[in-house]
Order: structure tokens, then sequence, then C-alpha cells
């Protein structure tokens, strides 16, 4: 890498932080209680983008549930994250935010939420104090990578800048959303240095089907409810959940369809396709839609009978017809079957810029707690880690604690190389 000549508006800093997400401003906060200044570097005109798009919806902070099955929501990398969590539990989380003056509450699912719902003024607290504990920010200051002598160099307005920090916590974000900030640039970046990531994908996304224009013209927008998702979970096994999701112009998307992402993204990525199976009936065993399915329809059309026994219209009914053939649907045993099993095969996962966050990342083998080993003095925090879990308040908290437990790892690291 071609070394660039240092200006006088170069800056130093004792620890500079590259992004200003969640995991980044956590470990501002974490150095700057430690006494240890920080610095931090984001792209974007402002920090927290896209902790505040999150909150267009409802701030979902954090989640309620029993912490055994919380930490079962990270899946393959539950039990690496789990120390970082048990630092910084969701209950930790709410404590924190009452301490901005924030009131919490815990909705009907669950999910936890400020009390007004919104996150602007949570962020605006939360600058507040860090800015008061001597963290300084620098917007508009993109991290481009590094001089040959160890130099960060940061694209700015003046110019580049070489910023010589004794520490370095990157917490840049994943690959969705790019608008905001988190563009997965930093992926060739450390791949030249060395550093062993898995490919970003989308995480928590809806997928296309390719579905005929007579069914997406007709049903494209609109909502499924009291369904389930089925897939195949191994050994035979199918793996079912309940919810409601979307049927999009070319597949579908939503909650449920997010919660059952990654195991579906993995199979089609591998195999081509994926298979699901809705059971548009969830409320309804199979021998009782069997039962309502064979009585004498007399005159009426099947899709009539079905609208009047079981209540199969609308989308319900279009997704019948797109997915089933005339012959299961004419066959009483055959159609209670599809009813309650109706295969839909997954094409591909939306791009990754449409998905809520990304997986993938800097594999935790090539780190030593936080630190890349390949880079001594140089950090990980938040989604730029190879680590995913599901929306529900999961994804905030270990940002959080993966961002406290980096900030940890750089007070260990600088007092053992002083």
């Amino acid at each position: 890498m071609e070394q660039t000549t240092p200006t006088p508006n170069n800056d130093v800093a004792r620890v500079a932080i590259i992004g200003g997400g969640p995991a980044g401003l956590m470990a501002a906060q974490t150095l700057a209680q430690a006494g240890i200044a920080a610095d931090v570097y984001d792209a974007m005109p402002s920090v927290g983008r896209k902790f505040l798009l999150a909150g267009r919806g409802g701030m979902n902070i954090t989640h309620s549930e029993d912490y055994a099955t919380f930490i079962t929501r990270y899946g393959a990398r539950a039990e690496v994250l789990r120390p970082m969590l048990d630092a910084f539990t969701p209950e930790q989380v709410r404590s924190w935010i009452h301490s901005l003056g924030i009131e919490t509450f815990v909705g009907t699912s669950g999910r936890v939420f400020p009390t007004d719902m919104k996150a602007a003024p949570l962020l605006r607290a939360w600058l507040h104090r860090l800015k008061e504990q001597g963290v300084r920010f620098h917007q508009r200051h993109r991290w481009v990578g590094w001089t040959d002598d160890g130099a960060l160099r940061i694209e700015a307005p003046e110019g580049e800048l070489l910023v010589r920090a004794q520490a370095v916590v990157l917490a840049l974000g994943g690959g969705s959303w790019a608008r905001l900030g988190s563009d997965g640039a930093w992926v060739p970046v450390l791949a030249q240095a060395g550093v062993d990531t898995a490919p970003l994908v989308p995480s928590n996304c809806g997928f296309d089907v390719g579905w005929s224009e007579h069914f997406s013209s007709r049903h494209a927008g609109e909502p499924l409810t009291t369904v389930a998702i089925g897939y195949d979970g191994g050994e035979g096994v199918t793996v079912w959940k309940k919810g409601q999701f979307v049927v999009t112009a070319t597949g579908i998307e939503g909650s449920l369809v997010y919660a059952v992402s990654a195991p579906l993204r993995d199979r089609v990525l591998r195999d081509g396709s994926a298979t699901l199976y809705l059971d548009l009936l969830p409320d309804f065993s199979e021998a009782r839609v069997l039962e309502e399915a064979a009585k004498p329809r007399g005159s009426r059309s099947m899709s009539s009978h079905l609208q009047s026994r079981l209540g199969i219209k609308g989308v319900k009914a279009g997704l019948l017809r797109e997915c089933a053939s005339k012959e299961e649907c004419a066959d009483p045993v055959s159609l209670a079957r599809v009813l309650k099993r109706l295969p839909v095969v997954l094409r591909a996962p939306r791009p990754i810029d449409e998905a809520i966050s990304s997986a993938g990342g800097v594999r935790f083998e090539a780190l030593d707690g936080t630190m890349i080993r390949a880079l001594p003095g140089v950090f990980v925090a938040g989604e730029m880690m190879d680590w995913e879990a599901p929306t529900g308040g999961y994804l905030l908290t270990a940002c959080f604690a993966t961002g406290i437990q980096a900030a940890n790892d750089v007070a260990a690291w600088l007092d053992t190389n002083r």
C-alpha cells in the first residue's frame, strides 16, 4: 500500500474507533469510563443512522425472555458470544437505558422498547453523555485502510488524514443498508491484510419465489396472517413457526420469514433452492381439515366450498392455486395435506442491501478475544463479526456486548503493552 505523506491536519488519538453505530459507541463509552481517550470516526454526516432507522417502527432494544432461551437465539455462535452477553445481559441493557433517563416497557411479545418507542431521544441522550465523558466525534471521515507503517488512512472533507492510534476498534457493521453506512467496504481491506472472513450474506431477509404474473398482479402486498412456516430441520424433522408475513411481487418477506431465514438462506446458497411448507390453517388439525373438505359441496365450486367450510379465500386461495396441482385440489385427502403443508420453492434470498442485517464477517477463529490475530492492536465489534441473530432485540444486545468486550480487551492490551 502506498504511503501518504502526513499533513499538518493529521490527528492523533490514543484509541481510534472506526464506526459510530451501537457497537462503536458502546466501545467508546466503555473506554471513556476507564479513563482512556477515544475518537470515533464515521463516514456518514452523523452517527447511529442505522440505529435510528431501526427505531422507525418502534425501537426494539432487547428482549425479556428467559436468559437461557435468549442465548440460544445466536445459533452456532451462542457459546462464543455467551461470555460477552453474560457481561451485559438484557436486564443490564434496560438498566443502562434507564440511566440515560429513558424508561422502557415490555411488549406483549416480550420485546423491550423505550416508553415512547423512539430511537432518537435515546441516541441524543447517549451522545450527550459520551461528549461529556470526552469522546470526540469525526463525521464524514471514512477509513480506507492503513499506510505501510501502520497509520490509519482517513478520507476527510479536508483531504486524507493519517491517524496514529495506540489501538483501533473496527465497528463498521455488516453489509446491509449501504446508504446508512454499512456497506461491507472493509472486507477487501481486511482480506488484503490477511484477515480470515466469512462472506457477507443477507440475514433476516426475504426471498424470491418467482410467482406467476397472474398471482403476483393480484396478491403482491397482501399479508398472510394466522399461518405457519415449516422447514427441514434435519434428520427428517420439520420445524414449524407460526406468525405472519407478506407476499411481495417476487416472493415473500416479513417477520415470520425473517425468523426462519437463516437455515433457508443456507439451503438456497448450497443447493440453488429450498422448499418451505405453509400451513394455511395452523389452528386446525389435518383430520379436521379433511373432515371439512370432504363434506358434500353440491353445486358449489371447490373455491366456494373451501371459503365456506375453512375460510380459505383471497391470498390463501391464490397460494393454493399457485403451488398445488388441480389433481391435489380435487381429492379431499390430498387437498387436506397441501392445506396443511403447501410447498413453496424459494429461488434466492433478496439482495443483502435489502436485508435487516447480514451474516458473515471476521471469523472468531481469526481472533484472540476480539483482537485480530494478524493485526495486533486492532479489535473488532458488532455486526462485522461472524455471528447473526433474529430480530427481536437480539442484534442490538449483541452489538452492545461485543462493543464492551472490545473496549475491555483494548484496555487490557494497552496495559500490557505500555
